[in-house]
């Protein structure tokens, strides 16, 4: 596969979002696109067929949100194939993340992409949600498919420390969501704009009442 066009949107995905990612950080990412295009074939692991798409849909829509991590250590709820872990765990590798899915075809792609990629900041979990009990917990839980964010924030509630957030990627603006949240969190709802990407996009940000 000639990777030049991944890379010429990659590039200018990059610098509409304002990433200044080194060159080896930027092949990873490259990498990763073509190892899950690979494996996709055969594991049906996402419904993105075109690697070019996938740059835009699954890389930068994931890059997207690196402005509103928070602190250390970051959780994946039901990362799939990695998404939005392994974007995020190579753009920042002082981070420590944690990509956590029930579903054990995934979590072996991501094993596999993980140690292609050489990353030392993530660690793979195969767990349901609601029965992972780690050695410590999470400044910032993101989820990019996990149901809604009521569902999230029931399940995954014993995973976020004390002065952490939740960051729930969605589409549209999810006001049927927000309607359904129960008291006891602040909200704040951002619009996101994906570089090349023709459709709505937010991140709800859920921080636990003190």
């Amino acid at each position: 596969m000639n990777s030049d066009p991944l890379r010429t949107r990659l590039d200018q995905g990059l610098a509409a979002l304002g990433l200044a990612l080194p060159a080896p950080d930027r092949e990873r990412l490259l990498a990763y696109v073509r190892l899950l295009a690979k494996w996709n074939s055969a594991y049906n692991l996402t419904a993105v067929r075109d690697p070019l798409e996938m740059v835009t849909r699954h890389l930068l829509d994931s890059l997207v949100i690196v402005p509103h991590l928070h602190g250390a250590r970051v959780l994946d709820v039901g990362t799939g194939p990695g998404l939005p872990g392994i974007p995020l765990a190579v753009a920042r590798p002082e981070l420590a993340f944690t990509l956590l899915d029930a579903n054990a075809k995934k979590t072996r792609f991501v094993v596999q992409a993980v140690g292609e990629l050489a990353l030392k900041n993530v660690e793979v979990v195969q767990s349901r949600v609601e029965n992972y009990r780690p050695s410590r917990i999470f400044d910032t839980v993101v989820s990019r498919a996990f149901a809604s964010i009521a569902d999230m924030l029931a399940h995954a509630r014993h995973l976020c420390a004390p002065g952490g957030r939740f960051l729930a990627m969605k589409g549209a603006y999810p006001e049927e969501e927000l309607e359904a949240l129960p008291a006891g969190y602040d909200v704040e709802v951002v619009p996101l704009t994906v570089p090349g990407l023709d459709a709505a996009r937010h991140v709800v940000i859920v921080t636990p009442a003190p």
